[in-house]
């Protein structure tokens, strides 16, 4: 996952519980059987699998799927899954980044790019968006694992930039090439993540009316349908 740039910030959670779930583990399995693939299939020596599959647990996700996905990464030889980025511009002129997990990029693009005209806003090339955000490595842990002040002073000790915490979580920010330096640091007291990502940031937040938040949601949920989308940023604040 509302002046926040990611979309699972805004994201709604009413009735679709079980539709959403699937659609979680299903992308969440896929990038365990990419990061397997692409590195060593052990988790203490794949960083990437490592929070991969943190992520997973974060979201319930069954040990036997994931142990499914890891045992995929041998088996799918066949297909090889790229990580590719959209950008552009949805209603209201927001900026939109949208990061796609896969094997056929004509299709990936073809459908992203009719999910934007058909909400009336447009893909552009790369770069005409990602100008307006910044890339941060994101590390977020559980309120139960750390008080406030123990986590403030391990992140400054693991060399984090910055450490804000909210109602549920702690996130910790650092420079994106950072990320798995400072994470190793922090799994020497923490064990349990609930993700740790490099995720685009806006600089500056575009405030959207209530009357066309619908229309925003609308475009969101329908690019976060598509099971090659793995994540959303946009610089979108919603009025309260």
């Amino acid at each position: 996952m509302a002046g926040h740039s990611h979309w699972a910030g805004i994201k709604h959670k009413k009735g679709k519980a079980d539709k959403q779930r699937s659609k979680i583990f299903s992308k969440l399995s896929k990038e365990i059987t990419v990061a397997a693939k692409l590195g060593d299939r052990e988790p203490d020596m794949n960083p990437r699998l490592r929070s991969a599959i943190q992520a997973a647990r974060s979201a319930n996700m069954p040990k036997e799927n994931i142990e499914r996905a890891i045992d995929k990464s041998s088996i799918s030889t066949e297909s090889n899954f790229e990580n590719l980025r959209y950008e552009g511009f949805g209603p209201d002129k927001v900026a939109v980044i949208v990061e796609a997990l896969t094997d056929n990029k004509n299709r990936t693009a073809s459908n992203i790019r009719t999910i934007f005209q058909k909400a009336g806003g447009s893909l552009g090339t790369q770069g005409s968006a990602a100008h307006n955000f910044n890339q941060l490595g994101i590390i977020k842990i559980d309120k139960k694992e750390i008080s406030d002040e123990n986590i403030f002073e391990l992140a400054i000790e693991a060399g984090a930039d910055e450490c804000v915490s909210n109602n549920d979580f702690h996130e910790i920010q650092c420079p994106m090439n950072d990320i798995y330096n400072v994470k190793k640091q922090l799994e020497k007291k923490i064990s349990n993540f609930i993700s740790t990502d490099i995720e685009w940031r806006p600089f500056n937040s575009i405030k959207i009316s209530k009357e066309k938040r619908d229309i925003l949601i609308n475009f969101f949920e329908t690019l976060e349908e598509d099971d090659d989308v793995q994540n959303i940023y946009s610089n979108v604040e919603f009025a309260k």
